[in-house]
């Protein structure tokens, strides 16, 4: 009786693309720093005029509070953003979550709010060191929601889960194998690590995601992590998408990283 011997076969790498004309700058997590984004809008803006007219768009992928010490002047620099130019977006991530159960008063989340990094998110809306430290749950829960200011909770409850244009999917933190995008759970977009992180098959489209920090870019087959810690690196990245070319910016270097 003869035998057959399979290989399995690496997935074929989604060949992405933009459609004609359009220009995507994805910006990773900033983590409360106010100073790296205006920094990385700068750098965007001089390479976007270098590389002539299009529909340039921003796409912010989520986790612009926390742990650096300006998260509210980041929400209003986004937010505005939104405002001044239509064709920017912002993607909800799992810290905006947390922020948002905190002002709602979820005790669960004023506490998971201060062990990630929310400690400085409550300084930057203005509350006081002491303050913070002398109150108890309840107490705190409604400094945050005195100190938040409307527009603010308003523009977080706002946020996207995920974003598609052309061959991308652009979520916060990933997604889970073979479900369908449109039945992705929420949890999942804004919290996954595994089993998205080692899966090596196709999704369908190439995901541009957070969340996860890494040292340097990750460029996989099937996905694009640009979490490169920002809040403690220094170090914000922006993903540069148009066509089938590829490119990445960051407040650590002094040009563009182009990807073949």
């Amino acid at each position: 009786m003869l035998s057959r011997l399979f290989t399995r076969r690496r997935p074929e790498p989604i060949q992405a693309e933009l459609p004609e004309g359009r220009r995507i700058y994805a910006i990773g997590d900033i983590h409360g720093r106010l100073d790296l984004l205006e920094q990385l809008l700068a750098l965007i803006e001089q390479d976007d005029a270098a590389r002539g007219r299009a529909r340039t768009g921003l796409i912010f992928l989520g986790d612009l509070v926390d742990r650096g010490p300006d998260s509210a002047g980041v929400v209003e620099r986004v937010r505005r953003l939104c405002v001044e130019r239509p064709d920017t977006r912002c993607l909800s991530g799992n810290h905006e979550e947390i922020f948002l159960g905190a002002h709602e008063g979820n005790g669960e989340l004023v506490r998971l709010l201060l062990r990630a990094g929310g400690f400085e998110t409550l300084l930057s809306y203005g509350l006081g060191a002491d303050e913070i430290e002398q109150a108890n749950i309840a107490e705190l829960a409604e400094m945050i929601e005195r100190a938040v200011p409307a527009e603010h909770v308003v523009f977080l409850r706002s946020l996207d889960d995920y974003l598609l244009e052309g061959d991308y999917l652009f979520v916060h933190a990933g997604i889970r194998p073979g479900v369908a995008v449109e039945q992705q759970s929420p949890r999942d977009l804004r919290w996954i690590r595994q089993p998205f992180l080692d899966f090596a098959g196709n999704h369908g489209k190439l995901v541009v995601h957070g969340h996860t920090i890494t040292d340097d870019v990750v460029q996989r087959d099937n996905r694009i992590g640009i979490d490169t810690g920002a809040y403690r690196t220094g170090r914000l990245t922006a993903l540069g998408l148009e066509g089938r070319d590829r490119w990445f910016l960051d407040t650590a270097a002094d040009r563009p990283e182009a990807v073949d």
